[in-house]
């Protein structure tokens, strides 16, 4: 048995890098430092070692020849998922160049929420490095920050040392919209955070109320979605009086109509902030299975995020009309490509009567058996890698824990790219 110090997370999100890992064979455990995020994901067992096409075990030669065959004969491809380190994102986009295929974030739909705000308007955001070592006022909009990542109050809020603040016990914590489902927001001291209780539904009218007190203008209602408006002036006269605030919010969770015009109203409420003299900062939570990552390799080499096309001489960019599951419905695709090297849970969206070719982690069970299923490794456990972290900063070096003999996802895209020329 091997015991690896120091071992970062491609699972939660927030650069976790001080989990202690007992590797024994190619079973893994995880003995220091997890969380119900981290650990269940490391110490999956390994399920699937051979790739399989049309159900029966083949070797990886011929896996990887089926699903180059699908592709070269399909008018529309597209590839999903999109689940992978930036090596596997690489060689995806080359692939999906190579091919013409349309290329869709597995978690781009919520994300899209953030990155229509931002294209429009702008947004002032912040680092995790800034949220630890500067914030005094924390504000969880509209999502369950402990069920997201477990360790991010104890990495970041709690944190015994910071460069700016004397005391981060004395840190105040304002939950608007959903109430945390833990305690890992109370302080040190044992003070519980605020929590201005309301329906998903009823943020954009509290928002939209929020930031009218900060911009110091008058509200005749006495309570909006049952939050009196007396509580959201004392949330608006903290915000002006705070050191550093942040105002926190997981674009995912705010799955109601024209969520990104919310979205939209906080960020516009922390430049209000700021133009009246204080530092405010806003921060959008992500960076799970990738996503982050992807976003950055497609930034890198198009300009633009992942969900786009690449049958044309220049990538084509559009949030709406390449959504893959609008293209299934629409009965646009004719091969489909599934990426997810992390989450066996993850399974690919049925896409009709169109061969499905599945790369990812072993282990995941389908309702319906695609083409080819090649099991590859998880990026940080069967091989080294980078991920980018939620914060977009900070690419995590990834540390291969075990021999496990799975390809990677980036040598397997590469070799069905290649076999589109052969």
């Amino acid at each position: 048995m091997t015991k690896i110090t120091e071992v970062p997370s491609p699972f939660c999100g927030i650069g976790t890098d001080d989990l202690v890992i007992q590797v024994d064979g190619v079973s893994i455990k995880v003995a220091e430092n997890g969380c119900t995020v981290n650990t269940p994901a490391f110490e999956q067992a390994i399920t699937d070692t051979k790739p399989r096409v049309d159900g029966k075990e083949v070797s990886l030669e011929q896996a990887i020849g089926r699903a180059s065959e699908l592709l070269k004969i399909a008018n529309q491809p597209v590839i999903g998922g999109c689940a992978t380190d930036v090596n596997g994102m690489r060689a995806l986009m080359a692939l999906a160049d190579r091919n013409g295929a349309v290329v869709d974030n597995m978690n781009f739909t919520g994300a899209k929420r953030n990155f229509l705000a931002m294209q429009d308007s702008g947004w002032m955001n912040t680092t995790l490095a800034e949220i630890k070592n500067r914030c005094d006022l924390f504000i969880v909009v509209g999502c369950d920050l402990e069920a997201f990542s477990p360790q991010f109050y104890d990495r970041y809020l709690w944190n015994k040392e910071s460069m700016f603040l004397k005391d981060t016990s004395k840190r105040e914590v304002i939950y608007i919209g959903k109430a945390p489902s833990g305690k890992a927001s109370t302080s040190p001291k044992k003070t519980k955070a605020q929590v201005l209780e309301c329906a998903d539904t009823d943020l954009p009218e509290v928002m939209a109320v929020l930031r009218a007190l900060v911009k110091g203008q008058l509200v005749l209602v006495e309570q909006v979605a049952g939050i009196r408006v007396a509580n959201l002036q004392k949330v608006a006269d903290k915000l002006k009086k705070a050191t550093y605030s942040v105002v926190t919010w997981a674009a995912g969770a705010l799955d109601f109509s024209q969520a990104e015009l919310t979205v939209q109203m906080l960020c516009e409420m922390v430049k209000d902030v700021n133009a009246s003299g204080v530092r405010c900062s806003g921060f959008p939570l992500g960076g799970k299975e990738g996503d982050q990552t992807a976003n950055q390799v497609c930034g890198w080499q198009t300009g633009y995020p992942a969900r786009m096309r690449f049958s044309s001489d220049i990538p084509e960019y559009d949030p709406f009309l390449y959504d893959i599951n609008v293209m299934f419905a629409n009965g646009e695709a004719d091969a489909f490509l599934w990426v997810q090297s992390f989450n066996t849970s993850a399974v690919p969206p049925h896409g009709g009567k169109i061969p499905t070719i599945v790369v990812a982690r072993s282990g995941m069970v389908f309702e319906e058996e695609p083409e080819v299923f090649i099991p590859v490794g998880t990026p940080g456990i069967d091989h080294s890698g980078h991920a980018y972290r939620l914060d977009n900063v900070v690419a995590i070096r990834l540390k291969k824990l075990r021999d496990s003999g799975l390809p990677s996802t980036a040598e397997v895209l590469t070799a069905i790219e290649q076999g589109l020329v052969n």
